[in-house]
């Protein structure tokens, strides 16, 4: 009789320790760690959607690793990330690959409104720039546009507005947003590209101190001149307005498909705002007045 009860008990407590195994297994939100891939140009808003995820689920870990647009889109599909922050348009070989290697419909998740811009020192003569002058530029072997390197967010972006491959362009190369900003004085006529999450946000010092050491030139296309401010950021009438968007390769919902549908709520895009970008998804605040 006292051997039937042990063996029961020990079935019992075999059945909770294989639960609470599975339990532990099973796709969770709210709790593990995560690692996000984004270029240099947009790691400001990424991490502070990454903070204010943490501070909502304090169980989970989120690192920000900054690595080049291509490069971390080729890690998404080796599987060594869950999650990356894009803003060039895929071509219908990327996105056959993605579908393909990630086995999972390409379904980009837009979260913001960015821009790249072009800067010149203070002190330049400089006021505008056109669209033509874009374009004559990085074909000329003069090389006065400066980016922050090869694979870059920038470069893409700017190649794919002018129907270009970025290997067909001439330009310039100083490593980092940052460094641009800082350096770009020792260079006269040249004129720097950079993405405006760099240094948008509005009440942060460090972003003032690098909006002051620069201007950015409004770009004229077919006559009208266009800043990128929160207006033709959200009409997308700069020429060079682009929207960031997040990839995974994640088919449940775990921490990166959390971490996404955040971003995309009225909290995530409160953030977005926060960061000086336009919000993609608009949410309408109502008030009632007694």
């Amino acid at each position: 009789m006292k051997n039937s009860v042990k063996l029961i008990m020990l079935l019992f407590i075999s059945i909770i320790v294989i639960n609470c195994k599975q339990e532990d297994k099973s796709p969770s939100y709210h709790k593990g760690d995560l690692t996000i891939l984004t270029d240099e140009s947009f790691k400001s808003v990424t991490e502070a959607l990454a903070e204010g995820y943490m501070i909502n689920y304090p169980e989970t870990k989120i690192k920000v690793v900054t690595k080049k647009e291509d490069l971390g889109f080729l890690d998404l599909l080796q599987d060594k990330a869950r999650i990356a922050v894009m803003s060039k348009e895929l071509n219908p070989e990327e996105i056959k690959a993605y579908e393909e290697q990630v086995d999972l419909k390409f379904l980009p998740a837009k979260f913001a409104a960015d821009a790249v811009i072009f800067i010149v020192p203070k002190n330049s003569p400089k006021n505008s720039i056109t669209m033509d002058e874009i374009k004559n530029g990085l074909a000329s072997e003069s090389k006065e546009f400066i980016f922050d390197g090869a694979n870059s967010s920038n470069l893409n972006f700017v190649a794919q507005k002018l129907k270009k491959e970025p290997k067909d362009l001439k330009f310039s190369v100083l490593p980092g947003s940052k460094n641009i900003i800082e350096e770009l004085n020792k260079f006269p006529g040249k004129i720097g590209v950079i993405g405006l999450n760099t240094f948008s946000r509005p009440y942060d010092k460090t972003s003032e101190q690098l909006r002051d050491l620069v201007k950015i030139l409004p770009v004229e296309n077919k006559g009208v001149l266009y800043n990128p401010d929160s207006f033709a950021l959200r009409e997308m009438k700069y020429p060079f307005t682009r929207v960031l968007y997040f990839l995974t390769n994640e088919g449940n919902f775990n921490i990166a498909n959390g971490f996404i549908r955040y971003s995309c709520t009225q909290l995530g895009q409160m953030i977005v705002q926060k960061e000086g970008l336009q919000p993609y998804n608009i949410y309408r605040r109502e008030v009632q007045m007694r």
